[in-house]
């Protein structure tokens, strides 16, 4: 309803012009600037045909491109262009997006492209590119000549598909008319100098100008996605130093998932650490946290593979003062040997099981596991005292002790592989068991104290009236001070007894009307 109005007065406006899907709004009386075109009855779609679409300045399509008004790629001032899920993607499209020149924003994520045309090149205006989750695996040569690009995104995080980028500058050699020889560069990625977000890239070593990015000063995110690289070479001595240079600058999102591990290994060895960072994901099969960890006092969320899952380094992270999210994962649907033995060796340091120390992690309030195997885990008292969601992603657990510890934990989500044995289950639903009864003592322990307070205030007052009575009564009655004083003692505590066995029954029934405090616990399967 809501939903509906909303669209209703921006096509009244003339904010947005929708066609297709669920909506039947009557055709703009003025020139559409803005164009949302839904997938759904194909009759509908042809209702751009009457429409002038010479001034669209932004096109947004769902659905299949097959709906698209056959001059939808030719219209001249075109600055943003969304297909974001659109299939249907043929090679004609391709060649009719270069012709779009003045376009500024072009999003192809999750759509059917293999391959980006060569003369992308010629879309000077262009600042983003958006090509994530599509089979574009490298970027021709003429991206380099986009000088305004800010942002290009490529890649898949989740299977880790990376994006090649172009290789580095070719240098020619021409003759002058006079007969003499010189080089001349053929353009190549350094001339990408606006570049603010780099992401989903590969390297892998193939050439000596791989990861250098000296020359990328406004970058503020890297994301590399695959890096396979060696201690010696020069791509692996190009990424160490450029990531300490670009520290210095405006770098503060950092992701890195390193094949062999040898490169996180040395990020310890800087000797300038990126000290404003506010986001940080470290991925493969990293021990131990680089020693500057504890000086990214900007740092807001934390990603790290879960092998580095160990009591020294959690007590390390807690150092951190404005770390707001924290996450342990692992690629893989199952434990492969090398990470299993990790996780072994980590347990032993605090007598088998992974200890989650009291203390710091003063604003952490998400704390999230994602890996085939998780091992017992334990909250010690005051341990992580801000932290409000928990989530566990697993196809193997161990178990988890303490929960009672997390003081305003408000939920908690078990996410359990459909393949995972009957052991895990069982842990899982004692887990589950174990939270809910905490809940119901954390309700029962508040009632006995309102009980013990009521009981102890209306004793008091019990005692204050008694004293009164006894002293207006012994002037006149003196003699049967004795027989009386007896009297409403037995008296005081027969009402006494009643008064508390009341106001018991007051409470229980006040507390079995409260809602049940405690986490909120979800359980349920994933697949892989």
């Amino acid at each position: 309803m809501v939903l509906e109005y909303i669209v209703s007065k921006a096509s009244e406006e003339n904010f947005v012009t929708v066609v297709g899907g669920y909506w039947l709004m009557p055709p703009p009386s003025s020139k559409v600037r803005r164009l949302a075109i839904q997938s759904g009855d194909c009759k509908r779609g042809s209702g751009t045909d009457s429409m002038n679409l010479s001034h669209v300045r932004s096109l947004t399509m769902f659905g299949d491109l097959s709906q698209l008004p056959s001059n939808s790629f030719k219209f001249g001032i075109v600055q943003v262009l969304d297909l974001q899920g659109c299939k249907g993607f043929k090679q004609h499209h391709t060649k009719e997006l270069c012709n779009m020149l003045l376009i500024k924003y072009l999003s192809l994520r999750k759509t059917d492209i293999n391959k980006l045309p060569k003369k992308i090149g010629k879309l000077q205006y262009l600042e983003t590119l958006d090509i994530r989750e599509t089979n574009v695996t490298k970027l021709p040569r003429s991206v380099c000549q986009l000088e305004r690009v800010a942002n290009i995104l490529g890649g898949n995080k989740r299977t880790r598909k990376a994006l090649k980028l172009p290789a580095e500058d070719v240098k020619k050699t021409i003759k002058s008319p006079w007969g003499k020889e010189a080089t001349k560069e053929s353009g190549g990625k350094k001339t990408m100098k606006t570049l603010r977000i780099l992401s989903g890239i590969e390297i892998v070593g193939e050439s000596t100008e791989e990861g250098d990015f000296h020359h990328l000063t406004d970058l503020r995110k890297l994301a590399i996605y695959k890096l396979n690289v060696r201690r010696g070479d020069k791509p692996f001595e190009n990424l160490i130093s450029s990531i300490e240079y670009l520290g210095g600058y405006s770098l503060h999102t950092l992701i890195i998932d390193d094949v062999s591990s040898e490169f996180l290994e040395s990020l310890g060895d800087l000797s300038s650490p990126p000290k404003f960072l506010k986001s940080l994901e470290l991925s493969g099969k990293l021990v131990e946290l680089p020693r500057w960890i504890t000086q990214l006092e900007e740092l807001t969320k934390l990603t790290l593979s879960v092998t580095v899952l160990r009591t020294d380094n959690l007590r390390s992270i807690s150092q951190l003062k404005k770390l707001f999210s924290l996450t342990f994962s692992l690629s893989g649907s199952k434990p492969d040997p090398q990470s299993t033995a990790i996780l072994e060796e980590n347990k032993n340091y605090s007598d088998g099981e992974i200890l989650v120390p009291a203390g710091g992690f003063e604003n952490l309030k998400l704390l999230r596991f994602s890996a085939p195997l998780l091992p017992l885990l334990s909250f010690q008292e005051k341990a992580m005292p801000s932290l409000e969601r928990l989530e566990l992603r697993f196809r193997i657990f161990e178990g988890l002790f303490g929960m009672q510890n997390l003081e305003i934990l408000k939920e908690v989500h078990l996410r359990v592989n459909y393949r995972a044995g009957e052991v895990t289950k069982s842990i899982v639903q004692n887990v589950a068991t174990q939270v809910k009864k905490e809940a119901t003592k954390s309700v029962a322990t508040e009632a006995n104290k309102e009980n013990v307070a009521s009981a102890t205030n209306k004793e008091g007052t019990e005692f204050i009236i008694e004293n009164v009575t006894l002293e207006a009564n012994e002037a006149t009655a003196a003699m049967k001070e004795a027989t009386t004083s007896t009297v409403e003692n037995v008296a005081t505590e027969g009402n006494k007894e009643n008064v508390t066995t009341d106001t018991n029954k007051e409470n229980v029934a006040t507390a079995e009307k409260k809602e049940v405090k405690g986490p909120i616990i979800i359980v349920d399967q994933y697949y892989d």
